[in-house]
């Protein structure tokens, strides 16, 4: 089947504590003003697009970014009577604006004509709610290159904080009946088996499950289409990590490997989990960027009292596409 880009896939790049989320005002910087005690609102002498955009992102980079991450510039425009400054921080687009006169930035525009109070901005990053053991779920397909992108980059967060939260994958099928044959994927019964799979090594060797993972994902997903090599690939997987592959092969041809994919087909309902990948925290849909970092630095922000493990830096590198299957 072909992929297809989740149209209801939500951006946003003001995401965790310290980023652009600081510019939750409309108006959050009034320089000349703090500057001359002048009281105006723009409109002072043009200045040329170019400059004002390469101030602004200066701005943002010297004040309300954290350290060690930065937005880049990728183009201004006129608009509405204001500069339009489209930047990019942690691999999602943002938009800024700025009064012509390069005194005040706003982070969105509002549309009074349009009677409902439209407005133009970055998603809003939903309010995290915390408990002592964030729940963390991550809905996949097993053959969705979007899914396996999302594991990924998840994996370093499960090593760190995989002792501090529940972090799961689950799996996005539906069970119509009582066999194998019954169960439903998008990229037909080859994923459907995989996600069987996958899902009884988590729960028979739980300490194993990344790793195999891991190397699934970069050995044998690529040929997923070709059972020729993909079986092999699989077998070849099962006994580097040290797993009884036909122990696994039993759980997911009978009803054990079923059971398993119900709960995750039930639990996908409850959240309203339906493309790959969904990323829900504590029942909180996540919105952000899909880097190490930004996934880490969500569920830090889901704890009543974070662990020191969230002071750890990871990688900022996102995975190489936004899309989703569903």
């Amino acid at each position: 089947m072909t992929d297809q880009i989740n149209e209801g896939q939500e951006k946003t790049a003001l995401v965790g504590k310290g980023t652009i989320a600081l510019i939750t005002g409309i108006v959050i910087i009034i320089a000349a003003l703090i500057v001359t005690g002048l009281m105006q609102t723009g409109g002072g002498p043009a200045v040329l697009p170019a400059d004002c955009a390469a101030r602004s992102i200066a701005y943002i980079n010297n004040n309300l970014v954290s350290q060690g991450t930065s937005v880049t510039f990728e183009s201004v425009t006129e608009t509405k009577g204001l500069y339009e400054i489209k930047a990019r921080f942690q691999s999602e687009e943002i938009a800024v604006y700025a009064t012509k006169d390069c005194t005040l930035l706003f982070t969105n525009v509002v549309n009074m004509s349009g009677g409902s109070g439209a407005t133009r901005s970055a998603a809003e990053t939903p309010v995290p709610v915390k408990t002592v053991r964030p729940s963390v779920d991550l809905y996949v397909m097993s053959f969705c290159p979007y899914g396996t992108q999302a594991e990924t980059v998840m994996k370093p967060v499960v090593d760190l904080l995989g002792s501090k939260a529940d972090i799961r994958i689950r799996y996005i099928t539906t069970v119509t009946g009582t066999t194998v044959d019954s169960v439903d994927s998008l990229h037909g019964k080859p994923e459907a088996k995989e996600d069987l799979f996958q899902a009884c090594i988590n729960k028979y060797y739980p300490d194993k499950y990344w790793t195999y993972l891991d190397m699934f994902n970069k050995n044998c997903y690529p040929s997923w289409q070709d059972a020729s090599v993909l079986e092999p690939c699989r077998r070849n997987t099962t006994a580097a990590v040290g797993i009884d592959h036909a122990k696994i092969e039993t759980c997911a041809g009978g009803a054990d490997g079923l059971a398993l994919l119900k709960a995750d087909e039930t639990s996908a309902e409850k959240d309203r989990a339906t493309a790959s990948p969904m990323l829900f925290i504590n029942g909180v849909k996540y919105s952000g960027a899909r880097t190490p970092e930004a996934f880490k630095q969500a569920i830090c922000n889901s704890f009543e009292t974070a662990p020191a493990e969230c002071g750890t830096v990871l990688s900022t590198t996102s995975a190489s596409s936004s899309g989703g299957c569903g």
